[in-house]
């Protein structure tokens, strides 16, 4: 529910140790609520989550949003649509106070080019983020929508942080009345 990554984090935090790489990787912060990303725009930067939780998600045409993830520490963004030269496939939004590496698009694809344990990482979050959507596709269609909302409320417990209906309805990917009457039965 909540993926982070430390050992990305941690070679991140080594690049921008070295002088060659700190002029070219600079540290932002995003307030609760802010974008990172943006769906259908092209990104000028690749980003690394230094510290927060944010919210990957995508508006359908018909407005709504259906959340994909929710990503904290060492969790890298953009680097999708950078490498298909896209624009954004989801919105990355500021749930707490979001603290990134970023990384110029023109210094990250020489880096890609250059860098062999940069190229192990991605290949690894690669071939996690498919075992995860496999996993958490079938997880849906086993367990009931509740047995969901539990862990969602516990994860919220344990990281202190508040969702909204909304969120959590989109994460579930559910209506709005559909999480209250799950709610309601978990009482």
């Amino acid at each position: 529910m909540l993926r982070t990554n430390q050992s990305f984090l941690d070679y991140i935090e080594g690049l921008y140790a070295k002088e060659e790489h700190h002029r070219k990787i600079i540290q932002r912060t995003f307030s609760e609520g802010g974008s990172l990303l943006v769906q259908n725009e092209n990104p000028t930067q690749v980003m690394f989550i230094k510290e927060g939780i944010t919210k990957c998600f995508f508006t359908e045409e018909n407005g709504k949003e259906y959340i994909v993830e929710f990503l904290g520490k060492g969790e890298i963004v953009g680097e999708v649509e950078l490498i298909r030269n896209i624009p954004c496939l989801c919105s990355i939004e500021a749930i707490t106070e979001v603290n990134v590496y970023a990384v110029p698009v023109s210094y990250f694809t020489t880096l890609i080019k250059s860098d062999l344990t940069l190229n192990n990482f991605l290949l690894d979050v690669f071939a996690e983020r498919v075992v995860n959507t496999s996993s958490r596709a079938s997880y849906q269609q086993l367990y009931t929508t509740e047995h969901t909302l539990a862990q969602l409320l516990e994860l919220q417990s344990r990281q202190e942080i508040s969702l909204s209906k909304e969120d959590m309805a989109a994460y579930l990917g559910i209506t709005l009345r559909s999480l209250n009457r799950a709610l309601k039965n978990l009482k």
